[in-house]
């Protein structure tokens, strides 16, 4: 940067560069002019063609100085025009930048209303979120103590469960209680399945001996025993097996003692002419019902010999269900006579209700008859009336001093 009266130029500037090359020139001319002065000392014959040469320099360096003058205006004119130019610019530089800060102000204040609408939408949705999460809080809260009230009755439940089920070990450990418990699953299934008068507890046969249950079917096939007493010794022993030896002990045991049971019941239950020809051993374990045919086939087969038919709670129900069809159709085989007798009597009711409603009709068609008569009656007596209201006294016609006769009802 150059700085001339007050002004500062650039050096990449044309003009200065202009200037700067004619000042080498001007430098350059005083080069050679000492350059001159000296050869002139040297040489006095060059001293004419000299003074011509200074003459010509003379007038060249007027002409730079013209040049410079010029130069200096246009330097001056450049810069004023550099100055208007800054002023100009500053003054848009100025205006846009006022611009830019009103359209910033604008912006930043519709970018605030945005960010306090969005935080007042976000607090909005914040609260009804924790007024949501709050309700379902409170919801799952009350369904969870529901839960646990739940839960504690189930254990209650559980705990007197296992009670029952520690009292239901004690009864099937002994075995008077066991044939109680047997019984009353008999019981129970019996009273679902038959009439009450269909069959006896614990009634004497003619041998003395007392069954559980006696079935009143008829003959054929007869009254039928049921026996409730099974022994679950054998079969708790098969299931508490762990050695092989065990297994096997167990297996035996089992195998005596559901054959001198079958038998005991064949001796007992099956009397020629007292009772059917066979009687059924109650099971009142469907588990012990699924062992016995799955893993000792030979114990139903030699029930199957000895008459004795093995039924568990479910094919016992069944069974039941095909004596209750037999004792129905007994029934009504025993009321066939007094089911006759009764047709007969509704027969006659219908006859005798037909008898009835012919004397009905006949009533009915006399009662038409006299309802016909007394609308004829009043379609004379309106035309008499009428006649004496327009003092029409002329002789009736023979039919119309016809009496009108009512007809007595036949007793």
């Amino acid at each position: 940067m150059i700085e001339i009266a007050g002004q500062t130029y650039a050096l990449s500037d044309p003009l200065v560069i202009a200037a700067l090359a004619l000042m080498g020139v001007l430098a350059l001319i005083l080069l050679l002019l000492v350059w001159a002065v000296r050869a002139a000392s040297r040489s006095a014959a060059s001293v004419g063609p000299l003074a011509q040469q200074m003459g010509l320099l003379a007038q060249q360096i007027q002409h730079l100085g013209d040049g410079q003058a010029q130069l200096r205006g246009g330097l001056q004119t450049v810069s004023d025009t550099q100055a208007n130019a800054q002023t100009q610019v500053i003054q848009t530089v100025e205006s846009r930048l006022a611009t830019v800060q009103q359209q910033m102000q604008e912006r930043l204040s519709d970018n605030a209303l945005r960010s306090a609408r969005s935080l007042a939408e976000m607090q909005e949705r914040v609260k009804e979120a924790l007024h949501g999460s709050s309700a379902k809080t409170t919801t799952s809260l009350t369904q969870l103590q529901e839960r646990l009230a739940t839960i504690d009755r189930a254990q209650d439940n559980i705990t007197k469960l296992s009670g029952d089920v520690l009292s239901l070990q004690d009864i099937l450990s002994n075995k008077q209680t066991r044939g109680a418990f047997g019984e009353i699953q008999l019981r129970d299934i019996l009273a679902k399945a038959l009439p009450p008068d269909s069959y006896t507890w614990q009634p004497t046969l003619s041998n003395g001996k007392r069954a559980d249950c006696l079935i009143h079917l008829p003959n054929p096939p007869g009254p039928i025993v049921i026996d409730s007493k099974f022994p679950l010794e054998a079969y708790e022993a098969l299931r508490r097996a762990k050695t092989d030896a065990d297994l096997k002990q167990a297996v035996a045991q089992m195998k005596t003692a559901v054959i001198k049971h079958i038998t005991d019941i064949s001796e007992k239950y099956i009397l020629d002419g007292e009772t059917a020809d066979g009687a059924l051993m109650f099971l009142p374990s469907e588990a012990v019902y699924a062992e016995l045919h799955a893993n000792f086939p030979e114990l139903v087969r030699r029930g199957f010999d000895a008459r004795v038919w093995i039924v568990s709670p479910t094919t016992c129900m069944a069974t039941l269900n095909t004596m209750r069809a037999i004792l129905k159709d007994a029934r009504m085989r025993e009321q066939a006579g007094a089911i006759r007798k009764t047709l007969k009597q509704l027969h006659r009711d219908v006859e005798l209700v037909v008898t009835r409603v012919g004397k009905l009709d006949t009533h009915f068609r006399q009662a038409r008859e006299d309802l016909d008569g007394i609308g004829t009656a009043a379609e004379r007596a309106g035309k008499r009336a009428a006649r004496l209201d327009s003092f029409d006294f002329a002789e009736l016609s023979p039919e119309e001093e016809a009496a009108v006769t009512l007809s007595r009802p036949k007793p």
